[in-house]
């Protein structure tokens, strides 16, 4: 077993989540040694073509991140392993923060065609094939944001990939609804935290109004001038919200969450030309994420 490759005890969690073992033309190639390929490829950041000939063909490999990207694949199996962990206790739901962070794009991953690619066995999506392919450009260059909620133990548990230059409280509801624990007795999957943390870019009126409807708990730090025009409209403003600094100090676990995912040279840095590639590419690094012992 090479350096980071997939060990006997997260082989064990992932195999039984895996499609079958077959293909349109015949049997998969191994579906260990393939699959190692991949997160090799994305921990290294080496283009496809230049992967070590141990892990097989290198359009092997990358053609069957590309399909299982495109078809969800990569995300069932991210929430097969999420419901093995919530029900072995492993979730922490008392509190779940969100946060973002932008990740350099490469100059091979910009000129993508702007026509959506035909690709079996799965209709064109728009979350996936968008005519931004989920690039921004800005005073740095291209970019993409990797908007985030993680749980107490540092996993992620539903992201949104946007281009750089898009806010972030207008993703905080779209990155809670990515929030589906599937639970393993069966009925609806879990979908709400018990608490909710994010920094000041995350006060908006619509986001609180969401996560009261919800009745979720939440510690977001109202600013200033938020603050001073509540007060100027006084009884409309509204009352304060809560804010408990112990609880906001939670905060950093979302922070350490996307340390880990920045670990792996390929989603701190973007090669990938189509944006659900990419997002596949990101579902990678969770899973793995979720595989390690604890």
């Amino acid at each position: 077993m090479g350096r980071g490759d997939l060990s006997d005890e997260e082989w064990a969690r992932l195999e039984p989540h895996l499609p079958a073992n077959h293909g349109r033309g015949g049997r998969w190639q191994c579906h260990r040694r393939v699959i190692n390929g991949i997160p090799f490829r994305q921990r290294t950041g080496l283009p496809w073509r230049d992967r070590p000939p141990c892990f097989g063909s290198w359009k092997t490999v990358h053609d069957r991140h590309r399909r299982w990207s495109a078809d969800g694949t990569w995300e069932r199996i991210l929430r097969a392993v999420q419901a093995d962990a919530d029900a072995e206790g492993r979730i922490d739901w008392n509190m779940v923060s969100v946060d973002s962070t932008t990740c350099r794009a490469h100059q091979h991953a910009a000129g993508a065609s702007t026509r959506a690619p035909k690709i079996p066995g799965r209709r064109r999506s728009p979350a996936r094939h968008r005519p931004d392919e989920a690039l921004g450009r800005s005073r740095g260059g291209l970019t993409s944001k990797i908007h985030l909620a993680g749980e107490g133990g540092c996993r992620p548990l539903g992201f949104v990939i946007t281009p750089g230059q898009w806010g972030d409280a207008p993703q905080m509801i779209p990155v809670l609804e990515e929030i589906r624990v599937p639970r393993q007795a069966g009925g609806r999957p879990r979908t709400r935290p018990d608490h909710v943390g994010g920094d000041g870019a995350y006060s908006s009126r619509r986001n609180l109004r969401h996560l009261r409807r919800r009745q979720i708990k939440h510690t977001i730090p109202e600013p200033r001038d938020q603050r001073a025009n509540r007060q100027r409209r006084g009884n409309q403003g509204g009352r304060p919200t809560g804010f408990d600094k112990a609880i906001y100090r939670r905060r950093n676990e979302v922070e350490r969450t996307i340390n880990r995912l920045k670990n792996i040279r390929a989603v701190a840095t973007r090669f990938d030309k189509r944006a659900y590639v990419f997002h596949g590419t990101v579902t990678v690094a969770a899973i793995r994420l979720w595989l390690r012992p604890e």
